[in-house]
């Protein structure tokens, strides 16, 4: 079955794990209730491995901030268009999005959307 996964990699303080997985709880009821097959949300543990880049330099990341590594399974690209548009729309979502009290820099954050190459 072709599945196609919507991903982020974003900065969060520190000090607002706490206040970013509760945000992340409800986004993702609100995303699994539109539709979304899976919705995963992780925090860095090892982010100083010796090869590659790391993605606390990606995303240029301050000392005081973690990496979140997160992502979201659609049945499709097509079905996640629209289940976006149905979560875009959503007031649980908006009275989210709209607080100026986030946890994470959005203008950091790398996100983008990929067709499932392997899936074993």
């Amino acid at each position: 079955m072709p599945r196609y996964v919507d991903g982020y990699v974003l900065p969060v303080q520190k000090k607002k794990v706490k206040a970013y997985r509760s945000m992340a709880q409800k986004a993702g009821k609100v995303w699994r209730d539109h539709g979304a097959l899976e919705f995963r949300e992780c925090v860095g543990d090892d982010l100083n491995l010796r090869w590659g880049v790391k993605f606390p330099r990606l995303i240029k990341a301050k000392p005081s901030e973690t990496v979140f590594f997160s992502w979201i399974v659609f049945k499709s690209r097509a079905d996640r268009d629209r289940v976006n548009a149905k979560v875009m729309k959503d007031p649980r979502l908006a009275k989210m999005m709209s607080s100026k009290s986030m946890p994470f820099d959005a203008k950091r954050m790398a996100v983008g959307g990929f067709k499932v190459l392997v899936d074993e």
